[in-house]
């Protein structure tokens, strides 16, 4: 007989915690159908480090693109599409959206972070960590490694995303390959002060000093190039004259063919 009586109260407790849970998401649900959007809160993460998007931007993009989100319902606020516009925006990689009970809109954004920039035949574009390609920002110029000249990759205004065919987005990641590894070996950081693209495809370094320009072919086997430029400082350079050769050609392997 006890036994039931506990049963019995415990399956009415049960019946009357569900019963209040379900009264007070009714609740909960009606309160959020009356409260509406009254104001905006913005983050831009790593701003410390990157400026291309400030608050003001994210702000002018909603206001273009979303419309009039203050005043409207909570719940008729469209999260998805607020993320889907401001993700649109080229220097944008992440956004979040989400609104809370007291009425705020809350707005996160991620920068896209370039690595390396482009100036070539259709302007001057970015590239990012995977070969995402975006158009400059205005009012901002980050400061990463420059390639310049007959770059091999064709954007047009505007254009964002991968490079448009296969051997362009081999090239571009052979790029960043390279400018990886200069970054990351303080002797050639200082050493190189351009990388150029001449009319035959070839990316040319420019050394700070010394009057000798490095052939250095396609962004493939950069590492045995940097190394066969290693060698040519090591052992060749010492024995001439400063300014006697004008190139030094390391894109063939195994070869270092220099020229006056």
């Amino acid at each position: 007989m006890k036994a039931v009586w506990r049963y019995t109260i415990a399956l009415a407790v049960t019946v009357l915690v569900v019963a209040l849970m379900a009264l007070l998401s009714g609740i909960s649900r009606e309160r959020r159908h009356l409260l509406t959007c009254s104001g905006l809160d913005i983050q831009v993460m790593d701003s410390a480090r990157l400026n291309f998007i400030g608050k003001e931007d994210v702000r002018k993009c909603l206001d273009e693109s979303y419309g009039t989100w203050s005043g409207q319902r909570l719940d008729s606020v469209n999260l998805r599409k607020i993320e889907t516009i401001l993700k649109d925006r080229s220097a944008i990689l992440t956004s979040e959206a989400y609104t809370t009970s007291d009425g705020i809109l809350h707005i996160r954004v991620t920068q896209r972070e370039p690595v390396v920039r482009f100036q070539g035949p259709d302007g001057g574009f970015y590239s990012d960590e995977n070969g995402f390609l975006f158009p400059l920002q205005a009012g901002y110029t980050s400061r990463v490694p420059i390639i310049d000249g007959a770059v091999p990759v064709h954007t047009g205004a505007g254009y964002k995303g991968p490079a448009r065919t296969a051997a362009e987005r081999r090239w571009v990641e052979g790029i960043i390959g390279l400018v990886r590894h200069i970054e990351k070996n303080k002797a050639w950081s200082d050493a190189i002060v351009q990388i150029t693209v001449d009319s035959r495809g070839d990316i040319v370094m420019v050394p700070r000093t010394g009057k000798e320009k490095f052939i250095f072919g396609s962004p493939d086997d950069w590492q045995d190039k940097f190394a066969r430029m290693e060698r040519y400082y090591r052992y060749i350079a010492p024995s001439k004259e400063e300014g006697y050769y004008s190139t030094v050609n390391v894109k063939y392997r195994n070869q270092i063919i220099c020229r006056k």
